[in-house]
């Protein structure tokens, strides 16, 4: 039998499907007429078509799919009858659905491309017109509600979850987790992961980072050892989350053990942990072992450049923070906003005002000056090293403010003794409805001590909890110690030691101690070195501001003898530390 013989036989053979389906190849002979009948059972009834098209992603995929014989038809077929597009047209509106399938094609494009409102929209719209979503839709769902932050928009996506029974499908359950994690509710998180009747690397992977992201690094080290025990491997999203959780315990000793099991997995080279590695150890004050792996990494990005920095600004080496900000610009590794931060924060600690203008002339180079962070850091590298000028023209060009902004700045009016414009800040700050935090009271408490301003003082120290509801802590009692003993109002400053609401520590006891000596007021210079010795006993500061108030009194027996007992504490101290 010849081919033609066959060929005719087999196409003989052919249903109109089998013929639809050969698409792209072109089909001769009955292929028009079989594909006419086709689409003439099409508008016959098209609520029983599935409409493909806005999620076509190449012509090989069909545009209307039968939704129980899934046969298939293509609207660029060289075969289609010339009068299909004038019947589609004439169409009412809502005659054709897009499958389940189609819609979640569209979720998931919306999360994507960063659009997790109208993924949310889409989702609801897709409920509206009767489409019973599937286990694949509600992934991108709980994205988008992980993006917006949308806890009770997740919370009744999940009772639909559970009504449908795919709470137990390992990526819806890793899905809920992350959603529950990233909007802050870790408890649910956590109830989700123990629900869930086997784990994969993703579902550890989720609680653990969601632990980390709530603060409970704690907890995240003792779910590793648990997924450690029940032989999993950890990834490298693992390993990133894991030790994030040991720089914020502070862990090292668990950071040295983590380090050995990346070793051994083989991740060391992984540009990405070796950056994390160098941020813990950096984090953790062992700047040693941070540049360790710092010289062992193969490849540096912006991260690891940025953690070194912070690293060594963290342990008080600015000098060494900014050669290494050199270094990295002759290895033309392009500086990232935290980046500049951590420099800044060297040049105002270090007091470098000309290096901290270098600095902004890269800032402003590079298009970071309006970012947030960066202009806050600007404000407050200038103020600590003197330029308050500079800080207001960097504060007032700034486009958008926090709460660090704007305390940044009043600190800076505090540093300088400007009382009159640190208070105007303050009355802008709760115009503009600026959230107050501890920071901004120890800011104005301070500028009022140095200006000897006793009422201002009480009126801001009392509007605290009962204006702004911001509890003083002992650095603020510290505050209105000084003012107080400043001021020369040395009994109400020990009155209102005793009546604080947390324990008094020695820096607070100090200050009404410097107060004593300033006026002469021995009987009370004693009572108040006696808390300063017993809370800080290793500190001879107590020993000489004590001998300080005898001298000026003219006891210098009390004088000497305090002298000799300050010289005795120094040689048991320096015995001890020989003696170890």
């Amino acid at each position: 039998m010849g081919t033609k013989a066959r060929l005719a036989i087999k196409y003989s053979k052919a249903t109109p499907t089998m013929l639809c389906c050969k698409y792209p190849k072109p089909l001769q002979g009955s292929c028009h007429g079989d594909v006419e009948k086709l689409w003439r059972e099409f508008f016959s009834d098209p609520s029983q078509w599935w409409d493909h098209r806005s999620e076509k992603a190449n012509v090989r995929y069909p545009d209307f799919k039968h939704r129980k014989t899934q046969k298939a038809l293509w609207l660029n077929h060289k075969c289609k009858p010339n009068w299909v597009e004038l019947e589609l047209a004439a169409l009412p509106p809502g005659t054709l659905q897009a499958s389940t399938f189609s819609w979640n094609v569209r979720l998931v494009r919306y999360v994507k491309t960063g659009q997790p409102a109208k993924t949310m929209e889409l989702f609801q719209r897709m409920q509206q017109e009767g489409m019973v979503p599937d286990k694949f839709t509600f992934v991108p769902v709980l994205n988008a509600c992980a993006s917006l932050q949308a806890l009770e928009e997740g919370r009744r996506v999940h009772l639909q979850i559970m009504e449908r029974g795919f709470e137990s499908i390992p990526y819806v359950g890793n899905s809920l987790i992350d959603m529950y994690a990233k909007c802050g509710n870790i408890e649910d998180a956590q109830k989700v992961f123990d629900k869930m009747l086997t784990h994969d690397v993703v579902s550890w992977n989720s609680i653990i980072s969601g632990h980390v992201k709530c603060r409970q690094a704690k907890k995240a080290l003792e779910l590793f050892q648990q997924m450690q025990q029940e032989g999993l491997d950890a990834d490298r999203v693992t390993f990133l989350a894991v030790l994030n959780a040991c720089a914020i315990e502070m862990a090292v000793e668990e950071g040295r053990q983590v380090h050995n099991h990346i070793i051994r997995s083989g991740y060391e080279s992984d540009v990405f942990v070796g950056s994390s590695l160098v941020d813990m150890y950096a984090k953790c004050g062992s700047i040693g072992d941070a540049q360790r792996v710092f010289h062992k990494m193969p490849v540096h990005n912006v991260v690891s450049w940025s953690a070194m920095i912070w690293g060594h600004v963290k342990c008080r080496q600015e000098q060494k923070a900014l050669e290494l900000y050199r270094q990295m610009q002759v290895e033309c590794v392009k500086p990232e906003p935290v980046t500049f931060v951590g420099v800044l924060n060297a040049c105002a600690s270090a007091g470098w005002l000309e290096e901290g203008r270098h600095i902004h002339e890269h800032i402003i180079k590079r298009g970071y000056e309006s970012d947030l962070f960066v202009g806050s850091s600007l404000v407050d590298m200038y103020a600590k090293c003197g330029s308050i000028k500079d800080a207001q023209h960097v504060f007032n060009k700034m486009s958008t403010r926090n709460a660090v902004t704007w305390n940044a700045m009043l600190a800076g009016y505090a540093i300088h003794g400007h009382a009159k414009e640190a208070f105007e800040h303050f009355e802008q700050m709760c115009e503009e409805g600026v959230e107050m935090g501890l920071v901004t009271f120890v800011s104005l408490l301070s500028t009022c001590s140095h200006a000897g301003l006793v009422d201002e003082g009480l009126v801001y120290f009392d509007s605290m909890s009962l204006v702004h509801h911001v509890s003083p802590t002992v650095e603020h009692y510290a505050c209105m110690v000084d003012l107080f003993g400043r001021a020369g109002h040395l009994h109400e400053a020990e009155e209102l030691i005793k009546t604080m609401s947390c324990e008094p520590n020695a820096p607070v006891w100090k200050a009404l101690l410097g107060a004593c000596r300033v006026y002469g007021d021995v009987e009370m210079g004693e009572r108040v070195a006696e808390q300063v010795l017993r809370l800080d006993p290793g500190n001879s500061a107590g020993y000489v501001m004590l001998a300080n108030i005898y001298a000026a009194a003219g006891n210098w027996d009390s004088c000497a003898n305090i002298q000799r007992l300050r010289l005795e504490r120094v040689c048991r101290n320096n015995q001890g530390a020989h003696g170890l």
